[in-house]
């Protein structure tokens, strides 16, 4: 059965076919009377919007309006990518521009009872509405079909009325039936809508760069004695960085103030979040035996002086910031305001630490517990990572995303 409503486009016109239920001489009649017509509640016409061809009995200089099926009404104009609605036929209060490739409807305009879904919108007076393209204010044509899937129903709205008076009624009366529960049900239900997959957007991306930092960071660790300490300390910071987007800006050899001995000490690098907090990170060079010991100390594998040491060095550093407080918050703002965003304060709030250090993949079972329980130990200090944990948290990422793919 032929839909009571179509578009063709004709040129740069567009045009809404209209098909009457029974013949169409009442619309004929309606334009003698000088009465318009309206359409599913939404379309205006008058006559001189209706097409007019000529008839094979008349004239060829005489134009008339000759009945056949469907009558075909103007309603729009193209103006570049865009068809721009008359404002007499669509009389919503704002601009309406729809792209000449977007497949449209009649439900794009009507929805039940009559409803003007454009007429609607206009409650939230929008500037204009654009649907389709490339404008930056137009909603894809995929959205606006789900608007329009999710369009209210009168089987909705008439849930919804029952809730309302649901929740008065049920302060003072035992009812049987819980309305707000089936509103809130055939919602749900109607709305069920799938969520957008955003990192889907960035997988590829993403992926190409961890599988990047996975393989830089594995050459580097075949030929770490080839780097002097600081080429090395910068590179594998870049990589942290990018392990850890909270951190937007690192400073090397930050300032800090030892209020003890009243001197002004240098920190090796300072990182600073995006809410301003500042941790304090150590970054060593892999040598292999700089973790723990291979032999024991009353059954256990002790901490090397290199690690103790590292941690030593950054619970002090946390000391001296924790000290310097807001004078300290001050100092570093305005020593670095340059480097930052306008208006961002650097915050000194219970800092952490995060030490890179050494490698872990010739540990035996023994020596990897007991380094464990050195990690839990010092958490509260610091994050304490070997270079092989940094390949395996990569390796991860990497599988992970390609797991969700």
């Amino acid at each position: 059965m032929r839909p009571a409503i179509e578009f063709e486009q004709q040129g740069s016109t567009l045009l809404l076919l209209y098909t009457a239920r029974d013949d169409d001489s009442w619309v004929y009649d309606r334009f003698d009377r000088g009465e318009d017509l309206l359409i599913k509640g939404t379309f205006h016409f008058r006559r001189e919007h209706l097409l007019a061809q000529q008839s094979a009995d008349a004239p060829n200089d005489e134009i008339t309006f000759v009945d056949f099926e469907p009558l075909r009404f103007r309603v729009v104009h193209l103006e570049g990518e865009y068809f721009s609605f008359d404002p007499e036929v669509l009389p919503i209060g704002y601009p309406l521009l729809i792209h000449r490739d977007a497949q449209m409807t009649w439900k794009w305009f009507t929805a039940e009872q009559r409803t003007s879904i454009f007429r609607v919108i206009s409650e939230i007076r929008p500037k204009r509405i654009v649907i389709g393209g490339n404008e930056p204010d137009a909603i894809p044509e995929a959205e606006f079909e789900k608007l329009i899937t999710n369009f209210p129903t009168g089987h909705e709205l008439k849930r919804y009325v029952l809730a309302r008076v649901a929740a008065v009624v049920r302060e003072f009366s035992e009812t049987q039936v819980d309305a707000e529960r089936l509103f809130r049900k055939y919602v749900n239900k109607r709305l069920s809508k799938r969520t957008v997959d955003i990192v889907g957007l960035f997988r590829r991306d993403e992926e190409k760069k961890y599988r990047y930092l996975l393989d830089r960071l594995s050459t580097m660790l075949a030929v770490e004695e080839t780097y002097p300490e600081a080429a090395w300390q910068a590179e594998i910071l870049q990589i942290v960085l990018l392990l850890n987007p909270k951190y937007i800006k690192a400073i090397e050899h930050g300032p800090v103030r030892d209020a003890d001995r009243g001197t002004t000490r240098e920190i090796d690098i300072l990182l600073i979040d995006a809410s301003g907090n500042v941790d304090v990170i150590e970054i060593k060079k892999p040598f292999n035996k700089c973790i723990v010991t291979e032999g024991l100390h009353r059954d256990n594998h002790i901490p090397l002086r290199e690690l103790s040491g590292s941690v030593m060095q950054v619970e002090k550093y946390l000391y001296y910031l924790n000290r310097w407080g807001a004078e300290g918050e001050e100092a570093l703002t305005a020593k670095y305001r340059e480097q930052l965003p306008s208006g961002f304060s650097i915050k000194i709030t219970n800092p952490t630490g995060i030490i890179i250090i050494g490698r872990d993949n010739k540990l035996t079972e023994a020596q990897r517990r007991d380094f464990e329980v050195v990690k839990r130990k010092y958490k509260n200090i610091a994050d304490i990572i070997t270079y092989d944990e940094l390949l395996r948290r990569l390796d991860f990422v990497i599988k992970q995303f390609s797991a969700d793919a």
